[in-house]
């Protein structure tokens, strides 16, 4: 069985394959501070309650975008799990032609969600995830990551308006039907989700006129159900992206990451 791990700034995404069938998915909140000793006992207890034991897994790669959760998590990978854990962007080579002046900087999540997008759909293509920061991301016709725009997810919008105004509230994210709100509670809903999609769509014109022809557009990460049908510009929705993605990676490294399982295991 893959491990495949995507740490995220907000959740740490854990999912097993077996082939190209996922057998089970657990989220962890990112904490800089978890051990490997931490991660194991939540990870392994989850396996175990849906009939998984350590032993089983054959190989562990990693997409993370927090740089002090890679050593804790590749410890645990080797201590608990018996294998060398391979990060994408590290130990593996992004599978992707990426045309930036500095390919480095790019978030893995970014680019393994681009290599999935690839697989699945024919680009060019705009890539919407939805996680803590929202990324638009432009993947070329010939296949060739082109970049794209980060703008601050909709949670921390909402978090910073509750900060930095004494009189309103923490509210939830939800789509209300008008948009002319009637209380505090309905006006702030209208402006953070109405001016929220007011933003997707406004980004993703402006990409689809640069980039000077149509492009297919995806909508991927824990909000993009909430999103897609009301703002009228996407084509797909595809929550798993990047776990799909990682696995494509996987497959494409196969024989050198199962290589790094231990001697004597089986």
């Amino acid at each position: 069985m893959l491990l495949a791990i995507d740490v995220g700034n907000t959740n740490t995404v854990f999912a097993l394959y077996r082939e190209r069938e996922q057998l089970g998915q657990w989220r962890l909140s990112t904490n800089r501070e978890r051990t490997a000793e931490e991660y194991a006992a939540f990870l392994i207890q989850l396996m175990r309650l849906k009939g998984f034991a350590p032993e089983g897994v054959s190989a562990v790669v990693i997409a993370s975008v927090v740089p002090p959760a890679v050593a804790p998590l590749r410890r645990m990978s080797a201590e608990f799990f018996g294998c060398t854990a391979f990060v994408v962007g590290e130990d593996l080579d992004y599978p992707i032609r990426i045309a930036l002046p500095n390919p480095g900087e790019v978030g893995a999540d970014r680019v393994v969600n681009a290599v999935a997008a690839i697989k699945r759909y024919a680009p060019p293509l705009v890539i919407v995830d939805f996680g803590t920061a929202t990324t638009f991301d432009v993947v070329d016709s010939e296949g060739t990551y082109r970049g794209g725009a980060i703008a601050p997810g909709i949670n921390l919008s909402i978090d910073a308006l509750a900060r930095a105004a004494a009189k309103l509230p923490r509210i939830a994210v939800a789509a209300p039907e008008r948009v002319i709100g009637r209380s505090t509670i309905e006006a702030m809903q209208s402006g953070i989700f109405w001016g929220y999609v007011g933003l997707i769509e406004g980004l993703v014109k402006r990409i689809v006129n640069e980039y000077g022809s149509p492009m297919t557009v995806i909508a991927t990460g824990g909000l993009a159900p909430l999103f897609f049908e009301r703002a009228g510009l996407f084509n797909h929705l595809d929550p798993d992206l990047t776990m799909a993605g990682l696995l494509e990676i996987y497959e494409r490294n196969r024989e050198r990451v199962r290589a790094g399982k231990r001697k004597g295991q089986k």
